[in-house]
């Protein structure tokens, strides 16, 4: 297939803070609020296009934060771009590769540029994205999604909000864990709700000497655990998944397709967490697809608590039907009111997401919210630099 090329002419960052419908307690910790840094692409042929550098305040789930992502897309990644013709947005990456590290600040342009590329040629985003993939991968109609659920006070409080979302229409519930609320904390779950399709998520709250405690899980009936032990740990992961019956599942272990070969030569996983940003874009994501699909691995596609323009972006790679297992990529109304964008996600019959039907994302971007959401970023966090 040959795309009509895009000339990029300018691209801006809008770095914003939005409060949290409800706040999600981690392993990690905790914030009321979500800063991202939002990536608008102008392409000499009229086309604005949209991606968010998916980080967090703090250094805690990656090392970038929002100022560190600013400035290297600033001043490093930016003006390479400038001028250039993309007719592959595999182009992009390879411009912005002598560039080593900052994953996150590479997805977010990125994926502006896949937005615009998508306009350009009147594409859906999905369509894009299967061009790039053999007949058989054409996307459908919506993804389908469940819902994280974090570090509640007490096990009757995540008992009501498990309720409360199932009553929603979520079909699959994570929940975060962390030592010392981890196997008595599930077990109380699993009792008062049998049926539910349950996993935890460790976010790499453990080392292996807690093999034996972990075992304990396996009782369950869960879906999968994700990753146990060390977010840079591949080699012990593969010791640590022959012991247990419970399905380990990667997350930010894998950065790229070749972790996950080795990853699956191992045998340190039986389930992928795919995150776009982790690995850099959706260039990379395609080819880790690809190895999913070839070594019949299940993958779902996680989620960094996106605004609406993250989201459309992933919900549109999640319709591919070789993501075969719910996603982290719940409905707007979990995560903001308003978000930045426009319609919002609602959740749909059979825990699912609708594919937007527009061109590229496929939805609006609010430069008004856009704007309130600077200053919140500006006057409410803590971390913000004192000017731009």
């Amino acid at each position: 297939m040959t795309l009509k090329p895009i000339t990029i002419k300018s691209i801006q960052l809008h770095t914003v803070a939005l409060p949290f419908v409800e706040v999600l307690k981690t392993s990690f910790g905790s914030d009321p609020y979500k800063v991202t840094v939002l990536v608008e692409v102008t392409t000499a042929e009229g086309q604005h296009g949209w991606g968010e550098i998916t980080v967090e305040v703090s250094p805690g789930y990656a090392s970038e934060t929002p100022v560190v992502a600013e400035h290297i897309a600033v001043n490093f990644l930016i003006p390479k771009l400038i001028g250039k013709q993309i007719s592959d947005p595999a182009e992009a990456t390879k411009i912005m590769r002598p560039v080593r590290g900052f994953e996150h600040a590479k997805f977010g342009i990125e994926a502006a540029i896949w937005d615009a590329l998508a306009k350009r040629n009147e594409m859906r985003l999905a369509d894009l994205f299967a061009s790039f993939l053999p007949p058989g991968n054409e996307p459908r109609p919506a993804a389908n999604v469940g819902v994280s659920i974090g570090i509640k006070e007490s096990v009757e409080a995540t008992i009501a909000t498990i309720q409360k979302r199932y009553n929603e229409g979520y079909r699959r519930i994570k929940l975060k864990i962390q030592p010392g609320w981890d196997v008595d904390f599930a077990r109380a779950i699993r009792a008062a709700l049998p049926d539910i399709v349950m996993m935890l998520d460790a976010n790499s709250a453990y080392t292996l000497k807690d093999a034996d405690h972990l075992k304990k899980l396996d009782d369950l009936n869960l879906l999968m655990i994700e990753q146990p032990l060390a977010e840079t740990d591949i080699w012990e992961h593969s010791k640590l998944q022959p012991m247990l019956k419970t399905p380990i599942c990667l997350d930010e272990s894998i950065k790229s397709a070749n972790d996950l070969r080795l990853a699956i030569h191992l045998g340190a996983l039986r389930v992928l967490n795919l995150k776009p940003v982790r690995v850099g874009g959706y260039v990379e994501s395609l080819e880790i697809y690809r190895v999913c699909v070839e070594n019949s691995l299940p993958l779902w596609i996680g989620g960094m608590m996106e605004t609406g323009v993250g989201r459309a972006a992933n919900v549109a790679f999640a319709s591919l039907p070789g993501v075969t297992m719910p996603c982290d990529i719940s409905a707007t109304n979990r995560y903001y009111e308003p978000d930045l964008t426009e319609p919002p996600f609602v959740l749909g019959a059979g825990s699912t997401l609708a594919v937007p039907s527009g061109a590229g994302i496929g939805i609006e971007v609010q430069m008004d919210r856009i704007e309130a959401g600077k200053r919140y970023w500006q006057e409410r966090v803590p971390y913000a630099p004192l000017s731009v």
